[in-house]
């Protein structure tokens, strides 16, 4: 059974962003019946974040790389994202993803940054090898109420490709 991975880089704890990539996953999973790891929320771990080697986070680091699909969030931080998540990421080696489906989520406080996921978070998570298959989830916090309909319109628009990939990289296998 495919198995899907929630990672959250804000430095807030149960953050807006930690509610809406949780959200998404739950959606995620019901469109390709993949089972709900628990959800990494990096604050939680920050200590261990920066300290080499720091052995407590093998098994966040194992979760990640062996789901089918992930939820990858942050925050938007100067048109980019968090230090949490980076020195997550930064423990893989390049090519570590592969297999994984990744879904970027950034939260905004504009529209400005709606980019910032695409140019940002996508490529990083490319470089470490995930598949992206759709575009990233520019979430802009100020519609935070209205977050049923703005994840059901971006399921609604992206779920073919997520479905569309899984499918191909099943047969394939």
């Amino acid at each position: 059974m495919s198995a899907i991975s929630v990672i959250v880089g804000n430095p807030k704890p149960h953050s807006r962003t930690r509610h809406i990539a949780e959200e998404l996953a739950e959606r995620i999973a019901a469109h390709t019946g993949a089972t709900r790891h628990p959800t990494v929320d990096l604050i939680d771990h920050a200590s261990s974040l920066f300290a080499w080697p720091a052995p407590t986070l093998d098994p966040l680091l194992d979760q990640l790389r062996t789901s089918r699909y992930a939820v990858i969030a942050t925050p938007t931080y100067k048109a980019s994202y968090t230090g949490l998540l980076k020195s997550f990421l930064d423990r893989y080696p390049a090519r570590a993803l592969d297999g994984v489906t990744a879904i970027p989520l950034f939260t905004t406080a504009s529209d400005e940054h709606a980019l910032a996921v695409e140019f940002t978070l996508r490529p990083l998570l490319v470089e470490l090898g995930a598949s992206v298959p759709t575009r990233g989830l520019a979430f802009p916090t100020p519609k935070f109420d209205r977050r049923d309909e703005l994840l059901d319109e971006w399921l609604a628009s992206q779920g073919p490709a997520i479905s569309g990939f899984s499918a191909r990289a099943e047969a394939a296998a």
